[in-house]
């Protein structure tokens, strides 16, 4: 019995995400209709510069707000689990943590209020575009990067580190040396995490981009009004093919660093 439900909870996942890889090899216009197996509306993704211009917005955008979500998230995670009951902690954890609990209209209004207001008063940013979608992404992806940073410093004694300190070690070499690749996991995965936040969102993307600024979620959610075409299809499985890249290499690299641990020998 627990087979089947498992069987049919998997193919509710997967079933519709192999249909539209499926109709992306179509050579019907129409996105849901098979007409026999064509690679043009690859190529035809491929020269559609809209499209290509807002991947590359989203990539550039998703990157640079993970590594800032990563050094905030970083540091506020780090805080948390290492400093202590210093005063204010509850505040503090309370504020970091608030995106993962408000409602991304919510905060994308708050941003775009924020970008507006500053603008007004100083100037900057002068309109929104790029630096305004990667600044509310890094807002949202670094109470996620806390979270994890912090639960791996938890979860992980202090025994080292005050080894190292025993035996002459500085707050800061203690940190490089001990406390940093503690927290390389937890910085990578929080990392990856805001990366995919940041490349996969359209709230609050819609909310502070202008017409200078339209990622991929947004160009692809504008053109899904005039209905769904085989390029969209087309997209979806570079998409695919793209992440499941990623996940293979990281399980190489995993593999590979399990190898040289002496993962054969175990």
């Amino acid at each position: 019995m627990w087979r089947g439900v498992l069987v049919l909870g998997l193919g509710f996942l997967w079933v519709p995400v192999l249909l539209l890889v499926g109709f992306a090899f179509s050579a019907d216009r129409i996105p849901f209709q098979w007409g026999g197996f064509s690679l043009h509306w690859f190529a035809a993704l491929a020269t559609n510069e809209r499209l290509v211009e807002a991947a590359w917005l989203s990539l550039r955008v998703a990157s640079g707000s993970a590594t800032l979500a990563t050094l905030i998230g970083g540091v506020a995670g780090f805080a948390l689990a290492r400093w202590g009951a210093f005063a204010g902690r509850g505040l503090f954890g309370a504020l970091i943590g608030a995106p993962l609990v408000l409602p991304e209209v919510v905060t994308a209004l708050a941003m775009l209020l924020l970008f507006v207001t500053l603008e007004a008063a100083i100037g900057w940013p002068a309109g929104r575009g790029a630096l305004t979608i990667l600044l509310a992404h890094a807002t949202l992806g670094a109470a996620y990067v806390a979270v994890v940073v912090q639960a791996r410093l938890a979860g992980t004694e202090r025994v080292l580190e005050e080894a190292a300190m025993d035996l002459g070690a500085g707050p800061l070499a203690t940190f490089r040396t001990i406390t940093l690749p503690l927290m390389a996991p937890a910085l990578a995965a929080g990392w990856l995490l805001a990366f995919t936040l940041s490349f996969d969102d359209l709230v609050i993307a819609s909310f502070v981009s202008g017409p200078a600024g339209t990622t991929l979620p947004v160009l692809v959610f504008s053109a899904l009004r005039l209905g769904l075409t085989p390029e969209i299809n087309a997209l979806g499985a570079v998409i695919l093919a793209l992440a499941g890249l990623c996940v293979a290499l990281a399980a190489l690299l995993l593999r590979a660093r399990w190898l040289e641990g002496g993962g054969e020998g175990g």
